[in-house]
């Protein structure tokens, strides 16, 4: 046998190095996989029926079904890269493939149809302002809302009139009648205490004599215009977001070529071995 002929059968075009990275780059994901959709399961568990299935969907149920993705999608990638298998590598990376191309074109119908998606929005801010006092974390995820933006309501205060407990109307026997929540007031940085019932019966006010105690605008707005201010910000998060997935075809691409490569070697040697003239 020649020295050529045994280095043929000896040389692996399959990159130890392209392998094992995304070996691990998969590894990656797969845990965070696991995490989410044990925190899914957690909130489903403890919560059972919450006031967040209220809005579009159901947070704990929306981690569950991007980690089983993940986790499909991980596993593919795993078991492909360790065993060299092709079918599995072609699923892991068409599915990084179909997913990136969604994101895309979600990105861009939210920005052709922005209005009809700020309607959407609206309805769900709506459908949270109704059962602010059913859920605890939903309360405290529009509270801090209302805070961070120095806001309160979806277009304005009065939104929080469709709430049971801060009705206007002459029937609600509520003490919290007419009122918003704490998180909609104005507070100064020298105040060391919070007063819980700032925002009493505010919505009697107009938009001058509100505006001296709490924040009349909706959050709506102004997560819109601080969307607009920090443009820059979300393009560098979604370029993080893009970047494992491109990294994730790529590779997985490279380490399909190398095995197709290798195939054929392994095809061409078992040819001219089994040729006694060669």
């Amino acid at each position: 046998m020649s020295r050529t002929t045994k280095y043929d059968e000896d040389h692996s075009f399959v990159s130890p190095v392209v392998k094992y990275l995304l070996f691990f780059f998969n590894v990656i994901f797969w845990i965070i996989a696991l995490v989410l959709i044990s925190i899914g399961i957690y909130s489903r568990i403890v919560k059972h029926e919450t006031a967040f299935a209220s809005l579009t969907i159901d947070p704990a149920l929306l981690l569950m079904i991007v980690g089983i993705m993940m986790f499909f999608i991980t596993f593919c990638g795993c078991v492909g890269s360790l065993r060299e298998n092709i079918c599995l590598l072609q699923t892991f990376c068409i599915c990084l493939t179909v997913i990136f191309l969604l994101q895309l074109l979600a990105g861009v119908l939210g920005f052709v149809f922005s209005d009809r998606a700020r309607g959407k929005v609206t309805d769900m801010v709506n459908s949270a302002i109704k059962h602010y006092r059913d859920d605890l974390d939903l309360q405290n995820l529009i509270d801090y809302g209302q805070k961070q933006f120095n806001c309160c309501g979806g277009t304005s205060y009065m939104d929080w009139s469709q709430n049971m407990y801060f009705n206007c109307s002459k029937e609600n026997p509520s003490r919290e009648r007419c009122s918003v929540p704490y998180s909609c007031c104005l507070l100064t940085k020298d105040e060391g205490i919070i007063n819980t019932m700032c925002g009493q019966g505010m919505q009697n006010f107009d938009y001058q004599r509100a505006g001296e105690f709490i924040n009349t605008n909706g959050c709506i707005d102004k997560v819109v215009n601080w969307i607009h201010s920090n443009l820059f910000l979300l393009g560098g998060i979604a370029l993080g977001l893009a970047i494992p997935q491109l990294f994730g075809i790529l590779l997985s691409q490279v380490l399909i070529t190398q095995i197709q490569d290798q195939i054929k070697l392994q095809n061409y040697n078992l040819l001219h071995r089994s040729d006694p003239w060669s």
